[in-house]
């Protein structure tokens, strides 16, 4: 881990971990082994990484955030307080077989609060997910989805701005 990354004492972060520089991880975080998170990150108060997660730079995942094995984060992205990511299409308890389903939020993407996504899409570079949505399908880039389950509502520019359709 670099010098300058700041990791609070009550985080749990495994050996294996692999911390950016400037990355700053908060009270009560757990990281798991073989993961990846890049350099300027902010990972909030409360959040778990599970084995194998990848994280790009300057990305800010915020408070009670569950990220599964599985789950790409690509660089810029937005994941806000809450937001449940999935990595298994058919839980059950009792199956010892089950697999990992994968899913990508690329580049700039925003997640609202208290969303929910369900693993095997990839989210658009630079799309938005408004809080409280459900995202059971991919995402275009530049595209705002919301509602349960969550569907496009406008495009919008980089910065998130609705633009003409």
């Amino acid at each position: 881990m670099a010098n300058d990354t700041y990791i609070d004492q009550s985080a749990h972060v495994s050996a294996g971990a692999k911390i950016g520089a400037g990355t700053k991880v908060w009270i009560n975080t757990q990281i798991r082994e073989n993961t990846s998170i890049g350099d300027n990150c902010i990972i909030s108060k409360d959040v778990y990484i599970d084995a194998g997660v990848s994280i790009g730079n300057r990305c800010k995942i915020q408070n009670s955030v569950s990220v599964y094995q599985g789950v790409t984060i690509e660089d810029d992205v937005f994941v806000g307080p809450n937001v449940s990511f999935t990595n298994d299409k058919v839980p059950r308890a009792f199956n010892s077989e089950w697999s990992i389903t994968p899913t990508l939020v690329k580049q700039g993407a925003s997640l609202g609060a208290n969303s929910t996504v369900i693993c095997g899409i990839t989210l658009g570079e630079y799309c938005m997910v408004a809080a409280g949505s459900v995202v059971t399908k991919d995402v275009e880039p530049y595209s705002l989805v919301m509602g349960n389950p969550a569907v496009h509502y406008c495009y919008i520019d980089k910065m998130g701005n609705k633009v003409d359709d």
